[in-house]
């Protein structure tokens, strides 16, 4: 019925009302009349949200061991000695070295098994590699620590 109301408000200005006296109602059909616009899928998909990904998502992070596909053996003892710290020979948590979970178990395995095997010291790091870079900075943990 509003269909109807809104066809004989559009159609109804004084040329129309003056030239023909009557308007015949319209029947209900699937077809649209002359005057209204088809409604079609296309426009009712218009107006639904568009996917674009999110701008606040973060890009995924990886270990630097990852990131370089590295596997830590005991024999590379240059390699494991960036992972002791240089006063206690203790070795750093996953905090500190940015490290995944898995590759952070294989170092402290290669660093123990290294140890055991007399390739690197228990009580301190080797002088010789005092002077390498560091991957990380020990004094900026990731969360605090107690050392």
């Amino acid at each position: 019925m509003f269909k109807l109301t809104k066809l004989v408000a559009r159609n109804a200005n004084v040329g129309n009302l003056l030239a023909t006296r009557h308007l015949l109602p319209r029947s209900f059909a699937s077809a649209p009349a002359l005057n209204e616009k088809e409604i079609t899928a296309t426009s009712q998909q218009a107006d639904e949200p568009i996917d674009i990904p999110n701008p606040f998502e973060k890009d995924p992070q990886q270990c630097i061991l990852c990131k370089h596909n590295i596997t830590p053996h005991y024999k590379n003892v240059k390699l494991l000695s960036q992972f002791q710290s240089s006063y206690t020979g203790r070795i750093y948590g996953r905090h500190i070295t940015g490290l995944c979970k898995q590759k952070q178990e294989e170092v402290e395995k290669a660093i123990l098994r290294a140890q055991h095997c007399l390739l690197m010291p228990g009580y301190h790091k080797d002088l010789e590699f005092l002077q390498d870079p560091k991957l990380f900075d020990p004094e900026k943990p990731v969360r605090p620590h107690k050392y």
